[in-house]
């Protein structure tokens, strides 16, 4: 089990950001967002879909870009949670010095670059390692054959585009920003996992079905068996009023109270408690399967306590609530089932399995939770189950009946500078080059939310992986675009393939996945006040 500090401690000294942005210009400006000469954002559309709500397309191309197809030579790693053997992008000096002795000794003419660590708020600063490519390509084809040979010769190869590295100018960019301004705006803006977490849509059905005006994707959601119940959250949701999944550690979280007349970004945790007389037991999981903890962050998971991103920690002695939204079958296996009506008193103790009743609540245990129910609950005796979420400064946030929460990670913005708390929010690890590296530091689709100084809701998405049309953001170019916006406050929200943006119920983004649209776990609606 880790602690925060000791992630800090890896991470080394917090350093100050350093990513250039140019002046703000508000949202309804022009974004300069750290472009070089040549490479302006130019809006290419404009709707306005209804009074308060504004959604622009943005494009950027840079005639200064030239990137290409090359061979990147991986070097070994070992995961640090796990001790699993794995490759990383970059690697020590030693290691890139010797393999670029043993490429040129087999004829091939490697080049070696240093790869800096982005100016994120908990990491060192400087060079994070070397990266160590071979050879520049017009087609992947070239690059394949090329690979091919390189790995013959006993290396470990992988093909990449250099326009999506950090280092290098993005060659084109598209980007859909929806402002929505509540003192103007008379619907609401809500987050929806469409009655179930366990079904997953696609971003535009769900805005399609409730004729929304802007629709995004959310959070994190589990897309394997093997990870837990495919469609669930894996980390904080809660949908009108009700938590629908708990925290993983204290990641950042976009508020929308009120119906988004009050939004805000902050780093939350949650506490559920069951209370049966004077025993009381921790519940670590809403609406999930037992044993199974996406993304980590929850007392007790092994190998850590902390969140990890696209992680699955385990949890030997769990208690879970799953509520009517659950909206699949009752997972099964070894330990006890508690069934609770809506009046908190048990219905039954028994076999997991079956489904939770309308009006009610199932617990389920396993290990020492398992024996906890089977020793306290009784039948026709009530359970309590007590929730509260928290900031990190230890404010509590309730929930009303027109309150949501959709929770990721990291934070974008803070305070209105840039502060992204990678490490802390488990995206990267320094002491693990191979964790992370592609998922924050390579240009990738993304969906970003903010609230700037009016108070107005920014709601953003930037395509990624079409070369030559929109190579996408890394994390510290998306947090620069979200404060040239104009950003206080903002965070990361689920991307890669699931970022999508839908206006009035038609998708206006194009997605990376090759099959099209993905379904997600759960989406942000502006919905019409007819809605509300």
């Amino acid at each position: 089990m880790e602690s925060k500090k000791a992630r800090r401690a890896w991470a080394g000294a917090s350093i100050a950001v350093v990513m250039a942005v140019a002046a703000a210009s508000g949202a309804n400006g022009t974004a300069q967002a750290g472009s070089p000469a040549g490479a302006r954002w130019l809006t290419t559309s404009t709707q306005k879909p209804a009074p308060g709500v504004q959604v622009r397309t943005m494009t950027r191309q840079d005639p200064t870009a030239a990137p290409s197809w090359t061979v990147t030579v991986q070097a070994p790693a070992a995961g640090r949670l796990t001790g699993a053997a794995t490759w990383s992008e970059v690697g020590s000096k030693s290691w890139a010095d010797t393999t670029a002795r043993r490429l040129t000794t087999s004829g091939f003419r490697p080049r070696v670059a240093p790869v800096r660590w982005p100016g994120y708020t908990d990491t060192p600063n400087g060079v994070m390692g070397l990266r160590v490519r071979v050879g520049s390509y017009a087609t992947r084809a070239a690059a394949r054959s090329a690979a091919g040979s390189i790995a013959a010769a006993g290396f470990h190869t992988a093909v990449v585009w250099t326009g999506y590295d950090a280092d290098q100018p993005a060659d084109g960019e598209v980007v859909h920003v929806a402002v929505v301004d509540p003192r103007a705006f008379a619907g609401s803006v809500q987050a929806t996992h469409d009655g179930k977490v366990t079904q997953r849509e696609t971003t535009s059905s769900v805005a399609a079905k409730l004729r929304s005006l802007v629709g995004i994707n959310g959070g994190f959601f589990v897309t394997a068996d093997s990870d837990g119940v495919q469609g669930t959250q894996s980390g904080l949701g809660a949908y009108g009023g009700r938590l629908e999944s708990l925290s993983a550690g204290a990641r950042a979280a976009l508020v929308l109270q009120d119906g988004g007349r009050h939004d805000r970004v902050a780093d939350i945790t949650t506490t559920v408690t069951a209370r049966a007389g004077r025993a009381t037991y921790q519940v670590q999981g809403v609406n999930r399967l037992p044993g199974t903890v996406r993304d980590c962050g929850r007392p007790g998971a092994s190998p850590s306590d902390l969140p990890w991103q696209d992680v699955t920690c385990h949890e030997p002695n769990d208690l879970v609530l799953l509520t009517p939204e659950f909206g699949a079958a009752l997972p099964t296996g070894p330990g006890t089932q508690v069934v609770i009506d809506a009046a908190g008193r048990v219905v039954s103790v028994g076999a997991r399995g079956g489904s939770v009743p309308a009006h009610g609540a199932v617990l389920q245990g396993i290990g020492a939770a398992g024996n906890w129910l089977t020793a306290h609950a009784r039948a026709g005796h009530p359970i309590r189950i007590t929730q509260d979420i928290r900031d990190t400064t230890g404010r509590r946030i309730p929930l009303g009946p027109h309150d949501s929460v959709v929770s990721a990670a990291p934070t974008l913005v803070r305070g209105g500078r840039i502060s992204i708390d990678a490490a802390t929010e488990g995206v990267v690890d320094p002491a693990d080059l191979s964790f992370g590296y592609t998922w924050a530091n390579v240009r990738q689709p993304r969906t970003m939310a903010g609230i700037d100084a009016r108070g107005r809701l920014l709601l953003v998405t930037v395509d990624g992986r079409r070369k030559g049309g929109s190579e996408g953001f890394t994390l510290a170019e998306g947090a620069a675009f979200m404060r040239s916006l104009g950003a206080v406050q903002a965070l990361n929200l689920d991307g890669g393939g699931s970022t999508a943006m839908a206006v009035n119920g038609r998708l206006v983004n194009t997605p990376s996945d090759v099959t099209g649209e993905r379904a997600v776990g759960d989406t942000i609606q502006v919905v019409p006040s007819r809605q509300h």
